[in-house]
Order: C-alpha cells, then structure tokens, then sequence
C-alpha cells in the first residue's frame, strides 16, 4: 500500500477515536452526576449514559493508542 494513504487513514481512526473517547466522557461525567444536566430528564437511566459512555471512552482511547503507537512505521 501507499505510504500516504497508510498515514491517512490512521490520521482518520485517530481523530475518530479522539472524538469518541471526549463523547464517552462527556457520557460518564453525566451519568456520574459530575455535570448539571440529569440524564433522566430525556429518557435515559444513570446507567444507560455510563455503561455507553464507558464503551466509547475506551474503545476510542483504544483506537488512539493503537494507531499511534504502530511499530511497524
């Protein structure tokens, strides 16, 4: 493959999971209470906003490790 499209695409998973963990953040921060919007005003139980916050904050830092820290290039 190409050298740059190569640099691209990781350039894409890691702003993509950039942007995924700062929303799962946002998710847990609500859920544990920590900001001052209530999660059951729209329908949503505390736990419902932390366990899908916890996936995205950490299936995104995974993907911001893992293509930074490629030994390959």
């Amino acid at each position: 493959m190409n050298n740059s499209s190569d640099k691209a695409r990781r350039l894409a998973f890691v702003l993509s999971g950039t942007v995924d963990a700062f929303l799962g953040g946002i998710l847990l921060l609500l859920g544990f209470g920590f900001l001052p919007v209530n999660a059951t005003d729209y329908g949503f139980e505390n736990w419902h906003a932390i366990l899908l916050g916890s996936i995205l904050f950490f299936t995104g830092l995974w993907f911001v490790v893992r293509n930074l820290s490629r030994w390959e290039e």
